[in-house]
């Protein structure tokens, strides 16, 4: 009733034809794991051809941003133990621009369009962190610029909602020896949001950040 073919032993595989092609895919596992897989997660390339590709790069890159995530989570609980006791010596200087509008009728409807304004500068030392966070109520929109003022520096434009669970992470853009950014943030859900900055050379950067738009306060948290 049925005409299924059952293979007779002389064209089943044998045991060294089985052998040859488990090792052979022993062998392709480990080339795409030392070529591919450790240059792009790991930047480790003892070959070299991750490079050639890109790949290296790229985890050289993941590795960097990864690191620094965390030594955003580390340094953000540390100034959260100690804010209370020891007296902050950031260079920070904030103006607030909206502060200055004259309050003129027609000024008062400029002032409701614009929303807030504010200025920020920040001189970070080598290796050294700063994040600013903007307070903002779901679908609110902050254009904005910052700028290394002729250096450079990696950041990481990000989120967190009201009471958010540990570990969460919700980005906007992030990049590496980056001279300014600009754009419009707008924000996923209610809480803060803003930016992270770290300076990878050797000499002091000064961060300058202009904001303009609909957020209920700016601070500079790390």
């Amino acid at each position: 009733m049925f005409n299924t073919h059952i293979p007779s032993a002389n064209e089943l595989p044998s045991s060294s034809q089985l052998l040859r092609s488990t090792l052979f895919a022993l062998i392709i596992a480990g080339v795409l794991l030392v070529t591919i897989v450790m240059p792009s997660e790991y930047a480790i390339d003892p070959t070299g051809i991750g490079r050639s590709l890109g790949l290296t790069q790229m985890g050289e890159v993941k590795l960097q941003l990864a690191a620094e995530a965390r030594g955003n989570e580390t340094t953000a609980q540390s100034t959260a133990a100690v804010s209370a006791v020891v007296p902050t010596s950031r260079s920070t200087t904030v103006t607030d621009k909206s502060a200055s509008v004259p309050t003129a009728p027609v000024a008062t409807e400029n002032v409701q369009a614009i929303g807030k304004q504010h200025e920020i500068n920040i001189t970070l030392n080598p290796n050294e962190g700063a994040e600013v966070k903007l307070e903002m109520k779901q679908g609110a929109k902050v254009n904005y610029l910052w700028t290394a003022n002729g250096g450079v520096v990696n950041y990481d434009t990000h989120g967190d909602p009201v009471d958010a669970p540990r570990g969460f992470y919700h980005g906007y853009g992030k990049g590496r020896a980056t001279p300014e950014d600009s754009g419009e943030l707008a924000a996923a859900f209610d809480g803060k949001h803003g930016w992270f900055w770290r300076n990878r050379t050797d000499k002091p950067v000064t961060i300058t950040l202009r904001t303009q738009g609909d957020y209920l306060s700016i601070k500079r948290v790390i």
